[in-house]
């Protein structure tokens, strides 16, 4: 289930706020400038190709990318059989900013993304059908979790694609991950 969490950065392990209400988590969000929206589902099916899965997205893809500028869009999944899913997921996890929006669309799976706003931080659980947009110069992270199953359409304005400039900072060590919060509601 979509779940918003939010903590606060001096007590990360302490009582937090949970909403799994759409519009709440959209107004919440919307009020730190990120944007989320939930896309109609289309029924693709495992073994869905990048571009069968693009096309399936092709109005909301052409949308976004007439409304905010994108150049390219790819598809990127990961699996928990995957060689190299604790190298991908220790890649994400600490604290970064970019310089320009991330942009990702879930087809399938979840994955939780950690965006931090002064002394508080929003863990969004995100999930088939849902899209963020991190705008750019915002501190985040990804926790894809220990055996990973997500499929995402990602939208870029650099075509060289994700570029991170980590913050150095040990936030992210210090709040639940991923384990600890999927299925919290």
């Amino acid at each position: 289930m979509t779940t918003l969490s939010i903590f606060q950065q001096n007590q990360p392990q302490a009582a937090h706020t949970v909403t799994t209400d759409p519009q709440v988590i959209r107004d919440t969000l919307a009020s730190q400038g990120v944007r989320f929206e939930q896309w109609p589902t289309r029924e693709l099916p495992a073994s869905a190709t990048q571009e069968q899965i693009l096309e399936a997205y092709a109005d909301e893809v052409e949308r976004l990318k007439q409304e905010c500028g994108f150049q390219t869009a790819d598809v990127v999944s990961l699996t928990a059989n995957h060689p190299d899913k604790d190298a991908f997921r220790q890649k994400f996890l600490d604290e970064h900013t970019h310089s320009e929006d991330e942009v990702r669309f879930f087809v399938r799976g979840q994955g939780l993304f950690y965006l931090h706003f002064g002394e508080q931080v929003y863990a969004l659980m995100c999930e088939k059908n849902d899209l963020i947009s991190v705008p750019d110069g915002t501190r985040h992270w990804f926790d894809m979790g220990p055996e990973p199953e997500f499929t995402c359409i990602r939208l870029f304005t650099n075509p060289e694609g994700w570029v991170a400039s980590f913050t150095g900072e040990e936030i992210a060590s210090t709040l639940p991950r991923y384990e600890a919060l999927a299925g919290v509601a």
